[in-house]
């Protein structure tokens, strides 16, 4: 199969993240991998190429376009990649387009989107599928919104693939109109990135913990938002109980602004220690007894996987995480925090009661990855969905 993806990150990595954990599950394939926000470092299979477009991310209010590299036209470089994506769809002719998101989001780029969109429409052959997470963040115009919607969906698409489980959140919760949706809508559980087996003692050991030893992973995703949060727990350890034998591990994100680095840097002693990030995430949280973290979807369902107990604290300025952070404290798989949580005193008497209780098996679907691959392949194939 020729499969083209189309992912446009704007202010975390979370949407990257999780077309790679797909597209790490499709090595038959041949996949071009068009990304058009500020450049970020990613590990890269060998089936996957990567064409980077002009750096376009959303202003600071979120009300508009502007270039990644400053001093550049906005208007020119939205010229240069609607060339540029036509031409490349010309090129490959895919078999299957894959767009992230769009048209539940992203709407700032219709002017490149619509246009390649018609053109596969125009091809026929091609198939086109939209890839979106379990909850929308909330619209000014909810009805405009979700009439737009359903027209770009019924007129370009063949297929929704809904990241998400059900039975915890489905769609409908955030978007009314499931009914009007003529193609096929297909849940496909999380996207996650599970440690391996063995993962918790190989950590652990490298680590050179004793037996006694408890590890705190406190991470806040790309670093975009989440300060306070690291800050907060940085400022509650010294009043933690000593008998307890803690240390913490800190991951602020590759995105957290330099001066915040720094003053967390400043913490840093023989039991807290400070990084941007870990190409092994997944292992610490294995080997964790207590991760802390901001409430994006990939760290969430990353630490549902590893069943380790944990604090979580959405971020405020949308309902997305806090709405799916409720449903899962609900199943005792994580705890919420609350803004009054992050005062010393009551994170570390929250942090001292989690770690007495026992972590909850994962109760969700978790193989979404593994899932999507299957039924983007179905479809190129021409096979029916399921």
């Amino acid at each position: 199969m020729n499969l083209m993806v189309y992912c446009q990150h704007v202010l975390g990595i979370g949407h990257l993240c999780r077309i790679m954990l797909i597209l790490l599950q499709m090595p038959e394939h041949r996949i071009t991998l068009v990304l058009g926000g500020p450049p970020v470092s990613v590990r890269l299979p060998d089936h996957v190429r990567i064409v980077q477009l002009p750096g376009l991310r959303m202003d600071e209010e979120f009300s508009g376009l502007l270039p990644v590299n400053p001093g550049q036209d906005a208007e020119v470089i939205r010229q240069q990649r609607t060339k540029q994506l036509l031409s490349l769809f010309n090129d490959l002719l895919p078999d299957l387009l894959l767009v992230e998101l769009f048209p539940f989001g992203r709407n700032a780029f219709r002017f490149e989107l619509l246009p390649l969109l018609e053109q596969a429409k125009e091809q026929q052959r091609c198939r086109v599928v939209c890839s979106v997470r379990d909850i929308l963040v909330e619209r000014d115009n909810t009805i405009k919104f979700e009439q737009r919607v359903i027209d770009r969906l019924n007129r370009y698409f063949h297929l929704l693939l809904v990241h998400g489980d059900p039975e915890l959140i489905s769609l409908d919760k955030t978007f009314s109109r499931m009914d009007d949706i003529k193609i096929p809508v297909l849940y496909t559980g999380y996207i996650c990135q599970p440690p391996n087996p063995g993962d918790r003692e190989r950590m652990r050991g490298r680590l050179h913990p004793d037996d006694e030893d408890q590890l705190i992973v406190l991470s806040a995703g790309s670093g975009s938002v989440g300060t306070s949060l690291l800050q907060a727990a940085v400022n509650a350890f010294p009043l933690l109980d000593p008998t307890h034998h803690l240390r913490m591990q800190i991951f602020t994100g590759p995105y957290m602004p330099d001066p915040d680095f720094r003053q967390l840097s400043a913490s840093a002693n023989n039991n807290i220690c400070v990084k941007r990030f870990s190409d092994d995430f997944p292992a610490w949280l294995a080997a964790a007894d207590l991760s802390i973290s901001m409430g994006g979807y990939n760290t969430t369902m990353n630490l549902i996987a590893s069943g380790c107990r944990a604090l979580v604290y959405p971020f405020g300025q949308n309902h997305e995480q806090r709405m799916r952070a409720k449903q899962l404290e609900k199943r005792g798989h994580l705890q919420l925090l609350t803004d009054m949580d992050l005062h010393p005193a009551a994170l570390a008497e929250k942090i001292s009661w989690i770690l007495t209780t026992t972590p909850q098996p994962p109760a969700i679907i978790l193989n979404g990855a593994a899932r999507t691959a299957e039924q983007l392949t179905r479809l190129a194939k021409g096979e029916p969905v399921s």
